[in-house]
């Protein structure tokens, strides 16, 4: 066999121990996302908090699949949308948190329904 395809192997197996033992030893994390408020604290996740990169994620996530599932449910009249080119996730979802922010009473609005509706006005169907 060759000798650099067993060292190869043996850093292999001696790092796996410890890679599965780093990613037992995460703490789950709690993302809540049931009103916009809720998304839109997961979306304004501090990027140098632990878990951050998950709440993100998740925003993102969530934003896409409602997104998604939202304009292929939409038969005739599409609630929203997007210009073409279409704009960045990151800066929708950002734009999301400042809407939801600026008027108290939006925090408590359905995490979807707020979405849509921050849609809605952000991107009109012209």
């Amino acid at each position: 066999m060759n000798r650099v395809f067993v060292t190869a192997l043996l850093l292999q197996a001696l790092a796996a121990p410890a890679i599965v033992a780093s990613a037992q030893a995460a703490e789950p994390i709690n993302i809540r996302t049931n009103t916009a408020g809720e998304l839109a604290d997961a979306c304004a996740a501090n990027p140098k908090e632990a878990g951050a990169d998950a709440r993100i994620n998740f925003c993102h996530g969530f934003a896409q699949g409602a997104i998604t599932v939202q304009l292929r449910s939409a038969a005739d009249k599409k609630p929203f949308c997007f210009p073409s080119p279409a704009p960045k996730r990151s800066e929708t979802m950002a734009d999301f948190v400042r809407w939801v922010r600026a008027d108290s009473s939006r925090a408590s609005l359905n995490s979807a329904d707020g979405l849509f509706q921050f849609l809605g006005q952000r991107y009109p169907c012209k």
